[in-house]
């Protein structure tokens, strides 16, 4: 009679499937989790954005409604002192026909890569017709938005809620 031995552990051609079968799951998951992952990375440096551009609405509006019009590029450095942070390079001013924008540019290096357009850093834009109402991004709705304004390149995905 032969002894049987009983099996104690995995074969090698099990263990061997068993990392096959681990290594397709992980090449499915890993690129949408860091696609996540970015995109988290990105929403949360534009808050950095919208923080700087939220601090521009009260000065500004005092500004419109003391002097009638809106500030020059001079005026609107003098009002402002906070123009950039680790992810925002610069708050750029433009008045419109129809009201004010200013523009938050993103750096071009040290940023989520979703934050960058063909090497330049992406836009978020703050806007008003009249210093009461502010619109973030895109809105150029006559009825809702402030006509005329230069649209953000930000991504949606990327965008604080309150800008979406």
């Amino acid at each position: 009679m032969r002894n049987k031995q009983d099996q104690q552990g995995l074969t090698l051609i099990e263990t061997m499937m068993i990392l096959a079968v681990i290594g397709i799951l992980a090449t499915i998951s890993i690129p949408p989790a860091y696609q996540l992952y970015e995109d988290s990375q990105a929403r949360a440096q534009a808050t950095e954005a919208l923080n700087l551009l939220e601090s521009v609405k009260s000065p500004i509006a005092e500004f419109y409604s003391e002097k009638g019009r809106w500030p020059t590029q001079p005026e609107f450095d003098g009002l402002i002192t906070d123009r950039s942070g680790k992810y925002v390079a610069n708050l750029s001013p433009i008045a419109l026909a129809s009201g004010f924008q200013v523009t938050a540019t993103f750096r071009n290096s040290g940023v989520s890569p979703g934050l960058l357009n063909s090497g330049s850093g992406r836009t978020l834009v703050l806007a008003t017709a009249n210093g009461a109402k502010w619109i973030c991004n895109d809105s150029t709705d006559p009825a809702v938005g402030v006509p005329g304004l230069n649209p953000g390149t930000l991504l949606p995905q990327h965008r604080p809620p309150s800008c979406k």
